[in-house]
């Protein structure tokens, strides 16, 4: 919610939304993608608690090709320097020339995790952007866009958490 080296932070979009609010996970600054905020707080740590097994779809640019065994790694665990990381699901987008789109599903939140993961398994991430948070879905919602969550979203993300 605020950044230490004075850059644009979530704060500066929803500062007149709510007094409190609590950011659900994070994107480090290389990342794009979808970020839920909420005023409840146990919602919020449910939310990105392992335990309770929420997932986030990633959309990763990668040079290519891609080996037909990198899923198979990924979901079998790949050693990271704060232990072992696995994909609960992985699947090739678009492959173009050198290029590739790849899609991550994990249940977890460690730093860079994603981008560590593919780039242990050899492949150096270009772009990333998280497009899922459980039940919710990134659509077209242009980078910068705040937007109110539907009541079935947030049912089902009270649901997810059984809260």
């Amino acid at each position: 919610m605020d950044d230490p080296q004075g850059r644009p932070c979530l704060a500066d979009y929803v500062e007149e939304l709510a007094p409190r609010l609590f950011h659900v996970g994070r994107l480090d600054t290389e990342t794009e993608g979808l970020l839920l905020l909420t005023n409840d707080g146990e919602l919020a740590n449910r939310l990105t608690h392992p335990s309770y097994g929420v997932q986030k779809k990633y959309w990763a640019k990668v040079p290519g090709p891609i080996p037909r065994d990198l899923g198979r790694r990924l979901k079998q665990g790949i050693e990271l320097e704060d232990g072992i990381a696995r994909a609960d699901a992985f699947s090739i987008v678009q492959e173009h020339g050198q290029q590739a789109l790849v899609e991550v599903v994990l249940h977890e939140g460690r730093k860079h995790v994603v981008r560590r993961m593919l780039e242990e398994a050899g492949h150096r991430v270009i772009d990333l952007a998280r497009i899922e948070f459980g039940p919710v879905k990134l659509g077209r919602t242009k980078p910068g866009t705040v937007r109110a969550l539907s009541l079935k979203e947030v049912g089902e993300l009270y649901a997810a958490v059984k809260l």
